[in-house]
């Protein structure tokens, strides 16, 4: 059986120099012997003995199918990304001479973003002097969650940053 240290860094096979190691099998312990029994053992089932716990005094080692084992690694990884759920952040901005006919139909665009499980980050732009008037970009965003809340929660509530007012919704949790 040829020395093989793939993934990991993992001492294997003949790497393996100590003198006395506790060795686990796929079944549960087979007790402390030397590294050159427990090799004698992996090579008589055609598996591999690989290093767990280097630290462990003595170190434990298990015999085991080292490819199927790595395998079963990358599967699991892949398996993990695939249940993994991308957040997205949409923006919807307003100015504050907004009407609240055209707050409503922002309203519904933004639920339809909150229903795709997207974040949704709502900004009051204020231009040249309109930064004054920090008071009706706190009025329309008020009006906007008022809209909202039934589906939403606020997860960073309104504040003036710059020229922009900004304030994040995320969809509640059922």
């Amino acid at each position: 059986m040829e020395v093989k240290s793939i993934n990991k860094n993992l001492i294997m096979n003949e790497k393996i120099r100590e003198k006395e190691i506790r060795v686990n099998d796929d079944n549960g312990p087979l007790g402390i012997m030397s590294s050159k029994e427990a090799l004698d053992i992996a090579e008589e089932r055609e598996l591999d003995l690989v290093m767990i716990s280097p630290g462990a005094n003595p170190p434990v080692c298990k015999i085991m199918d080292y490819g199927k084992h790595l395998y079963e690694q990358t599967r699991k990884e892949k398996d993990a990304r695939k249940k993994q759920k991308i957040v997205n952040v949409k923006e919807i901005r307003f100015s504050p001479t907004i009407e609240e006919h055209d707050i409503s139909i922002k309203a519904k665009k933004a639920r339809g973003f909150l229903m795709d499980g997207d974040k949704v980050k709502v900004t009051v732009r204020f231009r040249g002097r309109e930064a004054d008037y920090a008071h009706v970009g706190n009025k329309i965003l008020k009006s906007f969650l008022g809209k909202m809340e039934d589906i939403c929660v606020v997860e960073k509530p309104a504040k003036l940053e710059g020229r922009n007012m900004a304030m994040v919704l995320a969809p509640k949790k059922a």
